[in-house]
């Protein structure tokens, strides 16, 4: 069987270097908006719904609950009489007026009750031939426009349990059609990032790839990170039981590496829309039981005197229709790695997690302007920028996703440890 390595998402590696590098953030003037935060939770088991899709109608703007169940929506005062549309895969979704909303809220989703509707067996011999359905289906069910879509990006390095960097950005998607082979491109609008590197001992980790490496977990759009025609061979497929979203049946094809493959691959499960045949989400996981294969995947440069690898690598991607078409709506990376440094006894685990959600999105009839001087690589690592912490009107109109209580935390430290240099900068210029 195939020993070599596919492609997969290769443009998320990580650096182990020593290198910083530095970047300017533009201001946003500040427009007239109404915060809501919320909470969404399960009905009857009072459980966090964890990103949960937050939508206004009759417009693009819109967000995600984070790992706590949370968010955090800026909404603009001409669509104050409009209806806030909260959804998440398994519930019934619910309408509420946002004039009908207070600053907090707690908004509590019903579980779907899902018939267990039997495959169309006669047109889809099995989970397998579902797959190449969906992935056949891509023109004719997603945006074939050209979009600029702005989101939030948010990457945070830990160290076992404890926040060693943190970057946000606002970027722009100029998305391609899905019909088009043209790559998707990014624009950067504005940044902040600081990194504590006391916590990071001599070692700088930092993640390649930033937002890119998320969109990429289009699968829909790119294909080739993960279900190539040569690779679907590889895998064994089968039928879950169905779900539902917005009161749609969901089919769901659970995914796995055959036993006597070799080279790492994914397992998971894809969420397909029963009537339309389009995938709606998607979950996975690499198998990272060969060490020194997914090694190769992941890490691009690293000290001669450390072995690292990876030990759990997980991935999850949303879609969002409008007016018939899906298109990508929400990404989250979790990569763990272990560090076993020569001639020490104790190794050091690093949790990288990086995670994108379209906030805004409109079309554009014609081909998406590009200005080179904000456009980034795919090869980029979001550089260092440590002004706007302080800030607490840093973002202005952009909504972004509302910070887990572990990072609010390291927010709050960074805050305070750019205080206390300010004003420590402040009084020696007093006394020079």
């Amino acid at each position: 069987m195939k020993n070599s390595i596919p492609l997969t998402l290769r443009a998320l590696t990580i650096l182990f270097i020593f290198s910083l590098f530095f970047i300017n953030v533009e201001a946003q003037e500040n427009q007239p908006v109404k915060e809501i935060k919320g909470l969404v939770i399960d009905q009857k088991t009072k459980d966090i719904l964890v990103f949960s899709d937050i939508v206004i109608t009759n417009s693009n703007i819109s967000t995600v609950t984070n790992t706590d169940g949370e968010f955090l929506l800026k909404i603009p005062h001409d669509l104050l009489e409009g209806t806030l549309v909260i959804s998440h895969l398994g519930y019934e979704k619910k309408e509420i007026k946002i004039s009908d909303l207070e600053n907090k809220v707690k908004i509590d989703l019903t579980p779907a009750i899902t018939e267990l509707a039997a495959i169309e067996i006669d047109t889809y011999k099995d989970a397998k031939a579902l797959l190449e359905a969906v992935l056949k289906n891509k023109s004719l069910l997603y945006n074939n426009d050209n979009t600029l879509m702005t989101a939030f990006y948010r990457e945070t390095i830990k160290k076992r349990k404890r926040n060693a960097s943190l970057s946000e950005a606002v970027v722009q998607i100029h998305k391609r059609p899905y019909n088009s082979q043209k790559k998707d491109a990014i624009e950067l609008i504005k940044s902040r990032k600081k990194t504590d590197y006391t916590k990071l001992d001599t070692l700088a980790v930092k993640l390649q790839g930033g937002p890119f490496s998320n969109l990429y977990t289009d699968i829909i759009k790119y294909p080739e990170y993960i279900f190539t025609q040569e690779d679907i061979p590889l895998y064994d497929f089968s039928f879950g039981k169905s779900t539902q979203i917005n009161q749609n049946l969901v089919y769901v094809i659970n995914f796995k590496q055959k036993p006597n493959v070799i080279t790492p691959l994914y397992y998971g499960k894809l969420y397909v829309d029963a009537k339309t045949l389009a995938l709606t989400n998607a979950v996975y996981s690499l198998n990272a039981e060969n060490k020194k294969e997914t090694s190769k995947m992941y890490v691009r440069k690293k000290p001669g005197a450390a072995q690292v690898y990876p030990t759990e690598a997980t991935y999850r991607v949303n879609y969002r229709t409008k007016n018939g078409r899906w298109q990508y709506a929400y990404s989250n990376i979790s990569l763990t790695f272990k560090v076993n440094w020569k001639r020490k006894l104790f190794n050091n685990v690093y949790t990288l997690n990086s995670e994108m959600a379209v906030t805004d999105w409109r079309i554009k009839d014609a081909d998406i302007e590009r200005p080179r001087n904000k456009m980034m690589r795919p090869t980029t690592i979001l550089v260092d920028a440590t002004s706007g912490f302080t800030d607490p009107k840093f973002w202005g109109v952009y909504n972004i996703i509302e910070p887990e209580k572990s990072i609010e935390s390291a927010i709050k430290k960074i805050k305070k440890q750019l205080s206390k240099k300010a004003k420590e900068e402040k009084q020696a210029n007093k006394k020079v």
